[in-house]
Parts: structure tokens; C-alpha cells; sequence
């Protein structure tokens, strides 16, 4: 069985939106759907419909985040080779045309919303694990092999060293 894995960073973005969606907007709408429903007839009050559809929204995202959280393994130690690509890092890398890409490679759960994250289950970063500065990658993808170059890896941050 594959493990969900999540960056600390990550895990604390999970938390911190499972914390405001059930401790400020699910109370917040709730006290809007009662307002709504003490006006009367439901059927056409659109504050009522529209504040109880909101409501099962953020019932199901609360429902699935709780149940994701149990399940994912937070990776905080770097690895014993930081030379090396692993789960958390930060990585610049280039192509033959000189095309620069750079981001870090993360779990599932962390891509959305980020333009410098990719999964770690990417054909990209399946490629990269445990290559080093210098090393040339064969990136298999639908439109056929592509060559990236490693030019930088680290860990922590964008652009540190450690």
C-alpha cells in the first residue's frame, strides 16, 4: 500500500483550512440559514438556498479533510543525502531548448493552488528521485521523452542550501 505523504508545511495548510471552515464560516452560515429560515416560506428565499447549499459545501470538505489528515505521514527530517533528490525538495532543472523549471516536490494534497509544487507521484519527479546536480533525466511523458538537466537541489527553502 502506497503511503499519502505530506510535507509538515503542507499539513499545517490542511489544518489550518479544516480550522477555519469549521470554527468561523460553518458557524457564520449556519447563523445565516436560521436567519433565512425565521423569514419563512424556503421555497423562494434564495438566502436560504443559497446559505444551505453553502452549508453541505463545507460539511463535505470538513467530512473529507478530517478523514485526510488521519490518513496522510508528515515528513519532517531532511534525508541523510541532501546531494540527493528525495520527498520535499527543491529542485531546478532545465531542458535542451533552456527552458528553466523550479519547484518542490511535494505530495498530492499540496499541488493545488501552488505553481511551484509537483506530486511526487508525477512522471517529472518520479524521474528526478534520487538524482543529483548535473545529473541528465529522461522524463517519460504522453508527448514522448523529454531530457532535463538537474541544476540545483536543495532543501528547507527555495534557494537555500540546507
Amino acid at each position: 500500500m502506497r503511503k499519502n505523504l505530506i510535507t509538515k508545511a503542507g499539513m499545517l495548510r490542511l489544518k489550518d483550512e479544516l480550522n477555519q471552515l469549521w470554527r468561523v464560516e460553518r458557524p457564520d452560515v449556519t447563523k445565516k440559514v436560521s436567519w433565512a429560515a425565521s423569514l419563512g416560506d424556503r421555497s423562494e428565499n434564495a438566502d436560504y438556498q443559497y446559505n444551505k447549499k453553502r452549508l453541505r459545501e463545507i460539511d463535505r470538505r470538513v467530512r473529507y479533510l478530517s478523514k485526510r489528515v488521519e490518513e496522510l505521514q508528515v515528513v519532517e527530517t531532511l534525508p541523510d543525502n541532501t546531494d540527493k533528490i528525495f520527498f520535499g525538495a527543491f529542485v531546478k532543472v532545465e531542458n535542451e531548448s533552456g527552458d528553466v523549471r523550479s519547484f518542490q516536490i511535494v505530495g498530492y494534497d499540496e499541488i493545488f493552488d501552488r505553481k511551484d509544487a509537483i506530486s511526487v507521484d508525477s512522471p517529472m519527479a518520479t524521474a528526478l528521485l534520487q538524482k543529483e546536480e548535473g545529473d541528465e533525466v529522461i522524463v517519460r511523458t504522453p508527448e514522448g521523452k523529454a531530457v532535463w538537466y538537474v541544476n540545483r537541489i536543495s532543501y528547507g527553502s527555495p534557494g537555500t542550501d540546507t
